[in-house]
């Protein structure tokens, strides 16, 4: 049984990663229903939560439906993120997650997500405090180092579980490949097959398909998956890996009503919990795998990222139901 602190997971939990503009309350809820084990927020600024900045602060809304969730942030100012863990503590989530893996520049450029990597002692010392300032479990998601010569996971990762980190998720690239090249996950294995280490180890980056789960569980004896690009416009995605995990047969590809409704809920719950505008923009990266597979389908995509009001996407829903009833998606 793989356990966060008191939480218990399961014997090899899949998690949705934390994406910035993607993991949202609405994807998460379907994302729950698919099988997540864990769902966690987008990241956030530690210093937008501490100047009341409005798009930090809704990034704070959690539900009860999504149970596990861990709110991550980020940030490399020490002051600045005890106080947000402060602030995240009050809307009482059940892990609190550091970010100390984004590669973006407007980030790293500011010494937080991976930038930090340039400065383990900071990492370590900033890991520290906080989990002496919450008694909800610190986790940190991380890369294996900035480039390809300055990889030292291993004891990285020994550090972070000394200071009391709760568990530890790795994503097999370093800063400097971005999202580029193969996620390597040997030395996500060897953080593991660490004799020092007793946290769980969660590996992250490639895992696209059922076998890649279940190679990362076999293979490389990881604790769980954590799972980011493939679950969007596809939240069926956990539920079809667990299913091959037991029993070695892959679920029927989602009929199409079933990914026309979970597009409409989609929708319809960004609609609820951002206003109309934002909800119709911020659900538009979504469509393409929603529908992957259907032929001649580029029209009804035009459509769907292009229009501005909800109840034309939904027009575009009911058409797609009548255009594709008989195609089998290829």
């Amino acid at each position: 049984m793989v356990k966060i602190g008191d939480i218990e997971l399961g014997d090899f939990p899949l998690l949705l990663a934390p994406m910035e503009d993607v993991s949202d309350p609405p994807f998460r809820a379907l994302c729950k229903e698919g099988g997540a084990d864990v769902v966690f927020t987008e990241f956030i600024s530690s210093e937008g939560l501490i100047r009341d900045a409005a798009k930090s602060v809704q990034k704070l809304d959690i539900y009860e439906k999504e149970r596990p969730v861990g709110i991550q942030i980020f940030g490399a100012n020490l002051d600045s993120m005890l106080r947000s863990v402060e602030i995240v503590e009050a809307t009482k989530p059940d892990i609190i997650d550091i970010n100390f893996g984004c590669p973006v520049k407007k980030v790293v450029c500011k010494g937080a997500g991976a930038g930090i990597l340039k400065d383990i002692p900071m990492m370590v010392k900033l890991t520290e405090a906080m989990v002496k300032h919450t008694q909800l479990p610190v986790t940190v998601k991380t890369r294996l180092g900035w480039d390809h010569d300055s990889i030292k996971i291993i004891e990285v990762a020994e550090r972070l579980q000394d200071v009391g980190c709760a568990a530890i998720s790795i994503h097999g690239r370093t800063r400097a490949q971005m999202y580029k090249g193969d996620a390597d996950w040997r030395p996500i294995a060897e953080v593991k097959n660490n004799p020092r280490m007793h946290i769980p180890v969660f590996g992250n980056g490639d895992v696209n398909t059922p076998e890649r789960a279940v190679e990362m569980r076999d293979v490389y004896g990881l604790d769980g998956a954590m799972i980011g690009r493939a679950s969007i416009g596809n939240p069926w995605f956990f539920n079809q890996v667990k299913h091959f995990m037991e029993k070695g047969t892959h679920l029927p590809a989602p009929s199409l009503a079933a990914r026309v409704e979970a597009a409409r809920r989609h929708l319809e719950m960004s609609v609820d919990w951002k206003g109309e505008v934002l909800g119709v923009l911020e659900t538009r990266r979504h469509y393409t795998n929603y529908f992957k597979g259907y032929t001649n389908f580029k029209p009804f995509r035009t459509r769907m990222v292009t229009s501005n009001k909800a109840e034309e996407v939904y027009q575009v829903f009911e058409e797609v139901l009548e255009a594709y009833s008989t195609q089998e998606v290829v």
